[in-house]
């Protein structure tokens, strides 16, 4: 590094510190980011692919008169229409549908799928409507047909997570923020009580270093607590953890490009079931859950999935015909006492410990980039910086800043720069120059070489398993797939970071590790 002083620190490298990282550099920090394993591993790459407001938190909001419910609902919406502009090559509108069985859900359905509606306002991304009976059976040929009364149509937004996230970070980069993977935070440095720095280590390379600042923001997510208590091992608990889990099939269960959105299970919880990637996305469960870097599927978490699909769908899915499945852990405000973390608004707060650290906690995807504005403005408040105003309601991310539908790629046939712009948006023919000679890398697919050289270069990867899961996503829509891409990546990796065959063989065995406790 130049230098180890920085007007900003933050620790986390998911969707609320890359959010912060961006903010703080845009407005002229001098900001360093730090993230202990790869940027998106957890949380932040584990969603369910959603842009919303949250349909059950408006459901609340009107059985409850809960105001909070309600604001949380238009604030996302709000940040649901920022990020559908801001980034339009990952973020897109999706329709989704409700199927009804009782006729007098209806009516219900419709007037709260219409409130959504209004209140979206001028930022609405479409009229919801009611879904004839034979409308929906020619949709969706599989769905249960016993009982079944029609449908409602909404619209909501659909994205790429860890794309975006990457995305976030090009984005602080270009701003000049010092974006770290793989650094973990040791230790605090303090003076005269009140942190100065932290203790850093370079797990890449096996060396330790200090970095120095006095405001130091913890966004480590479901990790916050544990971030909070090496500052203060008397720190007061903040987080309610849940685990969730999604599951990939074959398109062929959802043939259709919209999406369905099971309101209400028999246990109460949300379900989807959405087109994402070619591919069937289905989920999520919401347990709660123990703190955990690598959280595993449980097989309870399948078959209650497999079993919901059952209720809806006239089709028997056999656990085999998974093709992907993750396990993510959300961090939620602590709930009063006796309630469920599936009742848990999503809402954020900020916290400032004794010695100084300065935690957000909470929060959801959508809201990433108003929970960004707030920590920016609470330490230029709290810590006397220069008041410079947020700049990123209108700023175009890296990818979409020169993005239009009519883009071209190279000499590439349509299929294969579909899908370069898709991922990377106008950043699609720089991908394509990394390589003299392009090459697929898997028969069924149209992921490319040049992808590989480029988020070497670009995009931060420093382990296989970082462009399997995070960069191309090719894990999270089939681990066999990402399995049989391995080697090809692992040549392409050796040959332009120069390792030795002992150090290729290792990541092998390191990537293959997780890749076969995926499912």
């Amino acid at each position: 590094m130049n230098t180890d002083e920085f007007d900003i620190i933050i620790i986390g490298g998911g969707a609320t510190g890359s959010g912060i990282a961006l903010d703080a550099s845009y407005r002229g920090f001098k900001t360093l980011l730090l993230e202990k394993n790869d940027f998106s591993e957890g949380t932040s790459s584990r969603s369910t692919k959603l842009v919303h407001g949250g349909v059950r938190y408006l459901e609340a909001a009107v059985k409850k008169l809960d105001i909070n419910q309600f604001n949380l609902v238009k604030e996302g919406l709000k940040e649901r229409a920022r990020l559908l502009k801001n980034a339009p090559h990952l973020c897109s509108r999706l329709t989704l549908v409700t199927p009804v069985y009782r006729l007098w859900e209806l009516p219900y359905m419709f007037a709260g799928l219409s409130m959504y509606d209004l209140i979206s306002g001028k930022r609405g991304l479409g009229r919801s409507s009611i879904v004839s009976k034979k409308k929906m059976i020619s949709n969706f040929p599989s769905i249960k047909k016993k009982g079944l009364v029609g449908g409602v149509k909404y619209y909501d937004g659909s994205f790429n997570d860890a794309r975006l996230n990457i995305s976030l970070l090009q984005s602080a980069k270009k701003y000049n923020c010092d974006c770290r993977n793989y650094h973990e935070v040791n230790g605090f440095l303090y003076k005269d009580k009140k942190i100065s720095g932290l203790r850093v280590k370079d797990t890449i390379n096996n060396k330790e270093f200090d970095v120095h600042s006095p405001i130091i923001i913890n966004a480590t997510g479901a990790f916050s607590d544990n971030i909070r208590l090496l500052d203060d091992k008397n720190a007061k608990k903040l987080l309610n953890i849940s685990s969730g889990i999604h599951i990939v099939l074959d398109k062929k269960y959802l043939p259709s490009k919209e999406g369905l959105m099971i309101p209400k299970t028999q246990d109460g919880r949300v379900l989807f079931i959405l087109p994402w990637m070619g591919k069937c996305l289905v989920g999520t469960t919401d347990e709660s859950s123990k703190l955990s870097e690598h959280p595993k599927v449980e097989n309870k978490d399948i078959d209650y999935l497999l079993k919901h699909l059952e209720i809806y769908f006239d089709l028997k899915i056999d656990k085999k015909e998974i093709l992907s499945s993750w396990s993510g852990i959300r961090p939620l405000v602590s709930p009063e006492k006796n309630k469920s973390t599936s009742s848990i608004v999503r809402e954020h707060i900020i916290k400032k410990s004794n010695s100084g650290l300065v935690s957000i906690i909470g929060g959801k995807w959508t809201t990433y980039r108003k929970m960004a504005e707030e920590v920016v403005d609470y330490v230029i408040c709290e810590y006397g910086l220069k008041n410079k105003k947020c700049k990123t309601k209108k700023l175009k991310l890296v990818g979409s800043e020169n993005f239009t539908k009519e883009l071209k790629v190279g000499s590439l046939d349509e299929k294969t720069s579909k899908h370069l712009i898709h991922m990377y948006g106008d950043k699609a023919n720089e991908v394509f120059k990394c390589i003299s000679k392009v090459e697929k890398l898997h028969p069924n697919y149209s992921y490319i070489n040049a992808e590989v050289i480029y988020c070497i270069k670009e995009e931060f990867v420093k382990k296989p398993i970082d462009f399997l899961v995070r960069r191309s996503n090719i894990a999270l829509i089939d681990i066999q797939g990402a399995k049989e891409m391995l080697d090809k990546v692992l040549v392409l990796m050796q040959n332009e970071l120069n390792w030795d065959d002992e150090k290729v063989q290792n990541e092998k065995i390191a990537t293959l590790k997780i890749l076969n406790n995926a499912l």
